[in-house]
């Protein structure tokens, strides 16, 4: 279908349907998967239980796999699809973690430091894909999958999330992006859904510029069908 290597990054808040879309978009495509590391995060359960403990080791965990998965995507030869991307961690939640206190000055700008040195050796990927859920849709996808740790993830901790990522989407220019309000999207149960999102998907790269967002899904579904 593509006559180069692709690289797709999956952006979106905790409970958004990264992993699942990551997942569904490797087997229509044939792009390898590269997820993010959840069940093997020796920092995880202990930094919902103590956020300002555990912040800064937090991130440094995610900043370096996410670095090494980066860069085996772009060094290797096939295409690659990788749920989330490496400059969410500095821009979404380190960011947030310093502005509620819970990130020290010190361990801030350190991890900052940090992120635009590894940052400078890699290549953007081809696309962003932002998954935009409101808060609502989120807590009820979080209950849904039941991960104990996340129980006690506080209201105002996912909202600043979602304002971060909006604020990060608005001046991303590494390379081409697309945003999809998913509130209203089931591309797990929904095959015509998934389709919706596979049209834009392939537009976006096939495009030069910028792929400007749709704000509504009622523009989702006309966009899917003027491609169709």
């Amino acid at each position: 279908m593509f006559s180069q290597k692709i690289f797709i990054a999956i952006a979106g808040n905790i409970g958004t349907g990264k992993t699942t879309l990551t997942q569904m978009l490797s087997r229509r495509f044939g792009w390898a998967p590269h997820f993010e590391c959840v069940a093997e995060n020796p920092y995880l359960s202990d930094f919902y239980a103590d956020m300002s403990r555990w912040s800064f080791p937090l991130q440094v965990f995610f900043l370096n796999h996410r670095f090494k998965a980066h860069q085996k995507v772009t060094t290797g030869t096939d295409s690659a699809i990788q749920d989330r991307s490496i400059y969410e961690d500095a821009n979404i939640f380190a960011r947030n973690l310093y502005e509620q206190g819970q990130l020290s000055e010190r361990d801030y700008r350190n991890y900052i430091d940090l992120y635009q040195t590894m940052a400078s050796f890699l290549t953007p990927p081809d696309l962003v894909i932002y998954l935009k859920k409101s808060l609502p849709k989120l807590k009820e996808r979080i209950a849904k999958r039941g991960r104990d740790y996340e129980k006690g993830i506080p209201d105002d901790y996912l909202q600043s999330l979602n304002r971060y990522y909006d604020d990060w989407m608005s001046t991303y220019d590494l390379g081409k992006k697309l945003i999809i309000p998913s509130d209203d999207l089931d591309f797990l149960h929904n095959p015509e859904h998934f389709d919706q999102v596979c049209s834009r998907i392939l537009s976006a790269l096939d495009q030069r510029d910028l792929f400007l967002e749709r704000t509504s899904h009622q523009e989702i579904a006309q966009t899917a069908l003027s491609l169709g």
